[in-house]
């Protein structure tokens, strides 16, 4: 078992919901955790399928004042507002995964085109260290109560991990447990820094 604590980095397509929802509980159990999103802008809920879309240099903040400005009751009831609150005081502003420098021991991804992603960018960088890092894939439906369905899970997986005696010889076995537990067909692969 590792003193150390895992680090961890969730992502998800706009670093909003399922992701950041993950980083939250993450955190407050002592993880070390980054969230993430893959897409190329960040896209939320509202009056039409591409609105609103915001860049991911544009802060929580500034998205949360920015519907306030466009329709309050809207992205209240949509619990757009409500997300944006939680997500400010986590960080900033999202943040896209492919920008992202940081070693992981270990990266959960909330939806398998986001694997995809994830692996894909993985494979196409330089192996500079050849240190191992385990993509784990978890299917979360983007909605609230899925995201805290999901982020409880993706915690007690990462707390077992951490009390495994060697993370490369038991991950296989504990993820069969967690899926059969969960009823949720999980992915996993290494890459490697």
């Amino acid at each position: 078992m590792s003193t150390v604590p895992l680090r961890v980095a969730v992502v998800c397509a706009s670093n909003q919901n399922r992701s950041m929802e993950a980083h939250y509980f993450l955190s407050k159990r002592g993880f070390s955790v980054g969230s993430f999103g893959t897409g190329t802008h960040v896209e939320l809920p509202g009056p039409a399928p591409d609105e609103p879309v915001y860049d991911f240099r544009t802060t929580y903040d500034q998205m949360y004042n920015d519907l306030v400005s466009k329709d309050r009751d809207l992205y209240t009831q949509n619990g757009m507002l409500h997300m944006l609150e939680r997500n400010k005081r986590i960080k900033p502003r999202p943040e896209r995964f492919q920008n992202c420098q940081d070693v992981f021991d270990l990266i959960v991804t909330c939806e398998e085109s986001v694997y995809d992603q994830v692996v894909e960018d993985m494979n196409s960088r330089e192996q500079v260290t050849c240190q191992p890092v385990h993509v784990i894939n978890v299917d979360i439906e983007d909605n609230d109560e899925e995201a805290t369905v999901g982020a409880i899970l993706i915690c007690k997986l990462c707390q077992c991990i951490q009390h495994t005696e060697d993370m490369e010889d038991d991950l296989d076995e504990l993820l069969q447990e967690f899926e059969e537990k969960s009823g949720r067909p999980f992915l996993h692969t290494v890459c490697f820094y």
